[in-house]
């Protein structure tokens, strides 16, 4: 991928800016090609790209609205999505990046492909167009779809079935001409394909595997969803590991940005979206999904690998150097039965560059036993004296620098953050420890195994088939070939998330979270209470759980939760699926999300409102497409479910 980008670079602002617009007709310098002469194989990585980095942002801002993901902030956009209490703010970068860096370059692709029979970048073009528009139809719900890429600046809308029809026929457009042998002399898919390196038949699996994805998501639709269509694609979706579709990604330095929102072009864009800033943390639920399945209390192997450690007990020597430490797993933001986020703004962790001395009034009997637990904990000197609490915080560890005893434990939410070698002060390509300060050695994180620089984006594998494969037979009542997809999709990901462990541990990285899982404890865990061990008792919510675990930060997650209602109980016989899911505890928005009872479809997060580059310029069209359409300052259009999250 990286030769690919860096041969594709100077094509950026170029296919970007003028990819829409055929009015430029001047003579053609081939260092500065226009929409008309750039070529297919430095077209598509940058489509790709592109749609990725749209994908990412749906990724991070889909969990944080499920509640796998939290926000330091309170009042920022993201933060208010972990209220729900959106803002229209959250809803433009998978757009722009879609339509401005993505969607406008296809059909000049297109163009550029037929003219030498290069039938395989035709065909990738249809899947991306396909997956990109079927992400809008996700997000909004409403999008111009039929219009969008033409001459028209107010695109009328197209209903999200319009749009979902659409995006099924392209992938049986683009399996045509995937099967179609390519003229001689035109350009390999490999020459530009970021994605599968030119790998035809993976590009067929990931057609099917979109496929079996999208008649799944019908689930709510009585007249429309069809299970053995479902199980039909998955039979030619990919049938092991090696056959997904997975984006690699770099932790090179000196990488030139993204000109839609100036993030790197070579990193993953889930780290570019989740871990690049401080102000992101994982959620209690999350992490007990990982402690507790199934009420086991049972750690799962993949916990120590998506959940940040931070250092503490920290010793230093006098030049600062670390002589000893232990590590500290990350325990989660509790949004949904907690006060914490109600309080304020969580706060992010300092080194004590040397000792530093603090003293707190704690006159709540309760609080002090907690506030002094957490000192032994991090083995931090302290006297009491009555209300008054003195500790010592000791040169070189992290603290939280606060007078406000509530705050002082936020060093238990660990920071998400990992550092870049070119944009973030990385300190070198294996290394992505967080450090708060360049003076120090003191890791404040390690990482999440999905939030890497390096990390790898699942565009589609093969546990989330396993997982869907489980849900449709679970749907048609055969519960033994669910249960063996169930079992494959667990297996599938400890061996998915294994592999990506092994290459870095090959880099000579020094990072505990980033070294392979040991298999005795991968076998233990298979063989524990965390894991239905026969299909007599295996459940929609076991089958759904471990896919939350499996697909990590993914959009599809926040799919899945509105198609079940996020666990409320009232989709088929299957009880609660999301176990012990409910609102964030600081909701306060009524006006935006109305419902009163969690059976009624709009007591949940439903959607996106149109982000305010439509609103300001195309509001006419807007308005039609939904009645609730404007009402996205205060009013109810966040609830409104999509088309297919439409109960029939």
């Amino acid at each position: 991928m990286k030769k690919i980008l860096y041969i594709a670079l100077s094509l950026l602002i170029t296919l970007g800016i003028t990819g829409c617009n055929d009015w430029l007709d001047v003579n053609v310098d081939p260092d500065n090609p226009n929409n008309v002469s750039a070529t297919v194989e430095s077209r598509l990585p940058w489509i790709q790209h592109y749609y990725m980095y749209a994908w990412g942002s749906a990724c991070m801002r889909g969990v944080t609205i499920g509640g796998l993901m939290s926000q330091t902030s309170t009042t920022s956009s993201n933060g208010k999505l972990s209220a729900w209490d959106p803002l229209q703010s959250s809803t433009t970068t998978s757009y722009q990046n879609w339509f401005i860096g993505a969607a406008c370059n296809i059909d000049d692709m297109i163009n550029a492909a037929e003219k030498t029979g290069a039938y395989h970048y035709i065909g990738a073009a249809h899947v991306i167009h396909a997956m990109g528009f079927m992400l809008m139809a996700d997000l909004y719900g409403e999008m111009p779809y039929s219009e969008p890429l033409g001459s028209n600046p107010t695109p009328v809308y197209d209903d999200g079935q319009t749009i979902f029809n659409g995006c099924m026929e392209r992938i049986d457009l683009a399996l045509e001409y995937f099967n179609m042998t390519q003229e001689e002399g035109a350009t390999p898919l490999a020459a530009g394909d970021s994605w599968n390196q030119g790998d035809v038949q993976k590009w067929i699996k990931l057609c099917y595997g979109l496929k079996a994805r999208w008649l799944n998501k019908l689930s709510k639709k009585s007249t429309l969803y069809d299970p053995q269509a479902v199980l039909d694609a998955l039979a030619k979706a990919p049938q092991s590991n090696s056959e997904s579709t997975i984006m690699k990604h770099s932790n090179a330095g000196d990488q030139d940005t993204n000109f839609t929102v100036g993030d790197p072009y070579q990193t993953s864009v889930i780290w570019d979206c989740a871990a690049w800033g401080t102000t992101q943390r994982y959620t209690k639920w999350y992490v007990d999904l990982h402690k507790n399945l199934r009420g086991s209390g049972v750690v799962d192997p993949r916990m120590s690998k998506v959940f940040p450690a931070r250092m503490s007990k920290i010793q230093v020597s006098d030049a600062g150097e670390i002589l000893n430490h232990e590590w500290t797993r990350d325990e989660g933001v509790d949004v949904m039965y907690g006060t914490r986020r109600i309080y304020g703004a969580l706060l992010n962790a300092s080194v004590a560059s040397s000792n530093v001395a603090k003293n707190y009034t704690i006159t709540n009997a309760t609080d002090k036993a907690q506030v002094l637990a957490f000192f032994d904990q991090e083995g931090f000197p302290y006297t009491v004296n009555g209300d008054v609490v003195s500790v010592t915080y000791p040169k070189g560890c992290l603290y939280i620098n606060t007078n406000d005893y509530k705050q002082i434990m936020d060093l238990n939410y660990v920071d998400m953050r990992a550092l870049a070698v070119s944009q973030t002060g990385g300190r070198a390509e294996n290394d992505m420890y967080y450090y708060p300060s360049s003076a120090f050695n003191t890791v404040a994180g390690t990482g999440s195994f999905w939030a890497r620089p390096d990390s790898d984006s699942d565009i589609l594998t093969y546990h989330e088939m396993c997982f869907i494969k489980a849900e449709a037979n679970m749907r048609m009542g055969n519960s033994a070939a669910a249960y063996t997809a169930y079992m494959d999709g667990i297996r599938a990901s400890f061996a998915r998330m294994q592999s990506k462990l092994q290459d870095w541990s090959a880099t000579g990285t020094d990072n505990p979270d980033q070294q392979p899982m040991n298999q005795a404890d991968i076998d233990a865990y298979m063989a524990s209470g965390a894991v239905a061990q026969n299909a007599g008792e295996l459940t929609m919510a076991d089958i759904m759980l471990q896919k939350v675990i499996a697909m990590g930060i993914h959009v599809e997650t926040w799919n899945d939760m509105r198609r079940f209602n996020y666990g409320a109980g009232n989709i088929g016989n299957f009880g609660q699926v999301y176990v012990d899911y409910v609102r964030p505890a600081e909701f306060v928005a009524t006006n935006k999300i109305p419902g009163t009872s969690p059976t009624q479809e709009n007591y949940w997060f439903r959607r996106y409102s149109q982000c305010s580059h439509e609103t300001n310029y195309n509001k006419d069209n807007v308005e039609a497409s939904n009645p609730l359409a404007l009402t996205y300052e205060n009013g109810p259009i966040w609830s409104d479910p999509v088309w297919w999250d439409k109960a029939e």
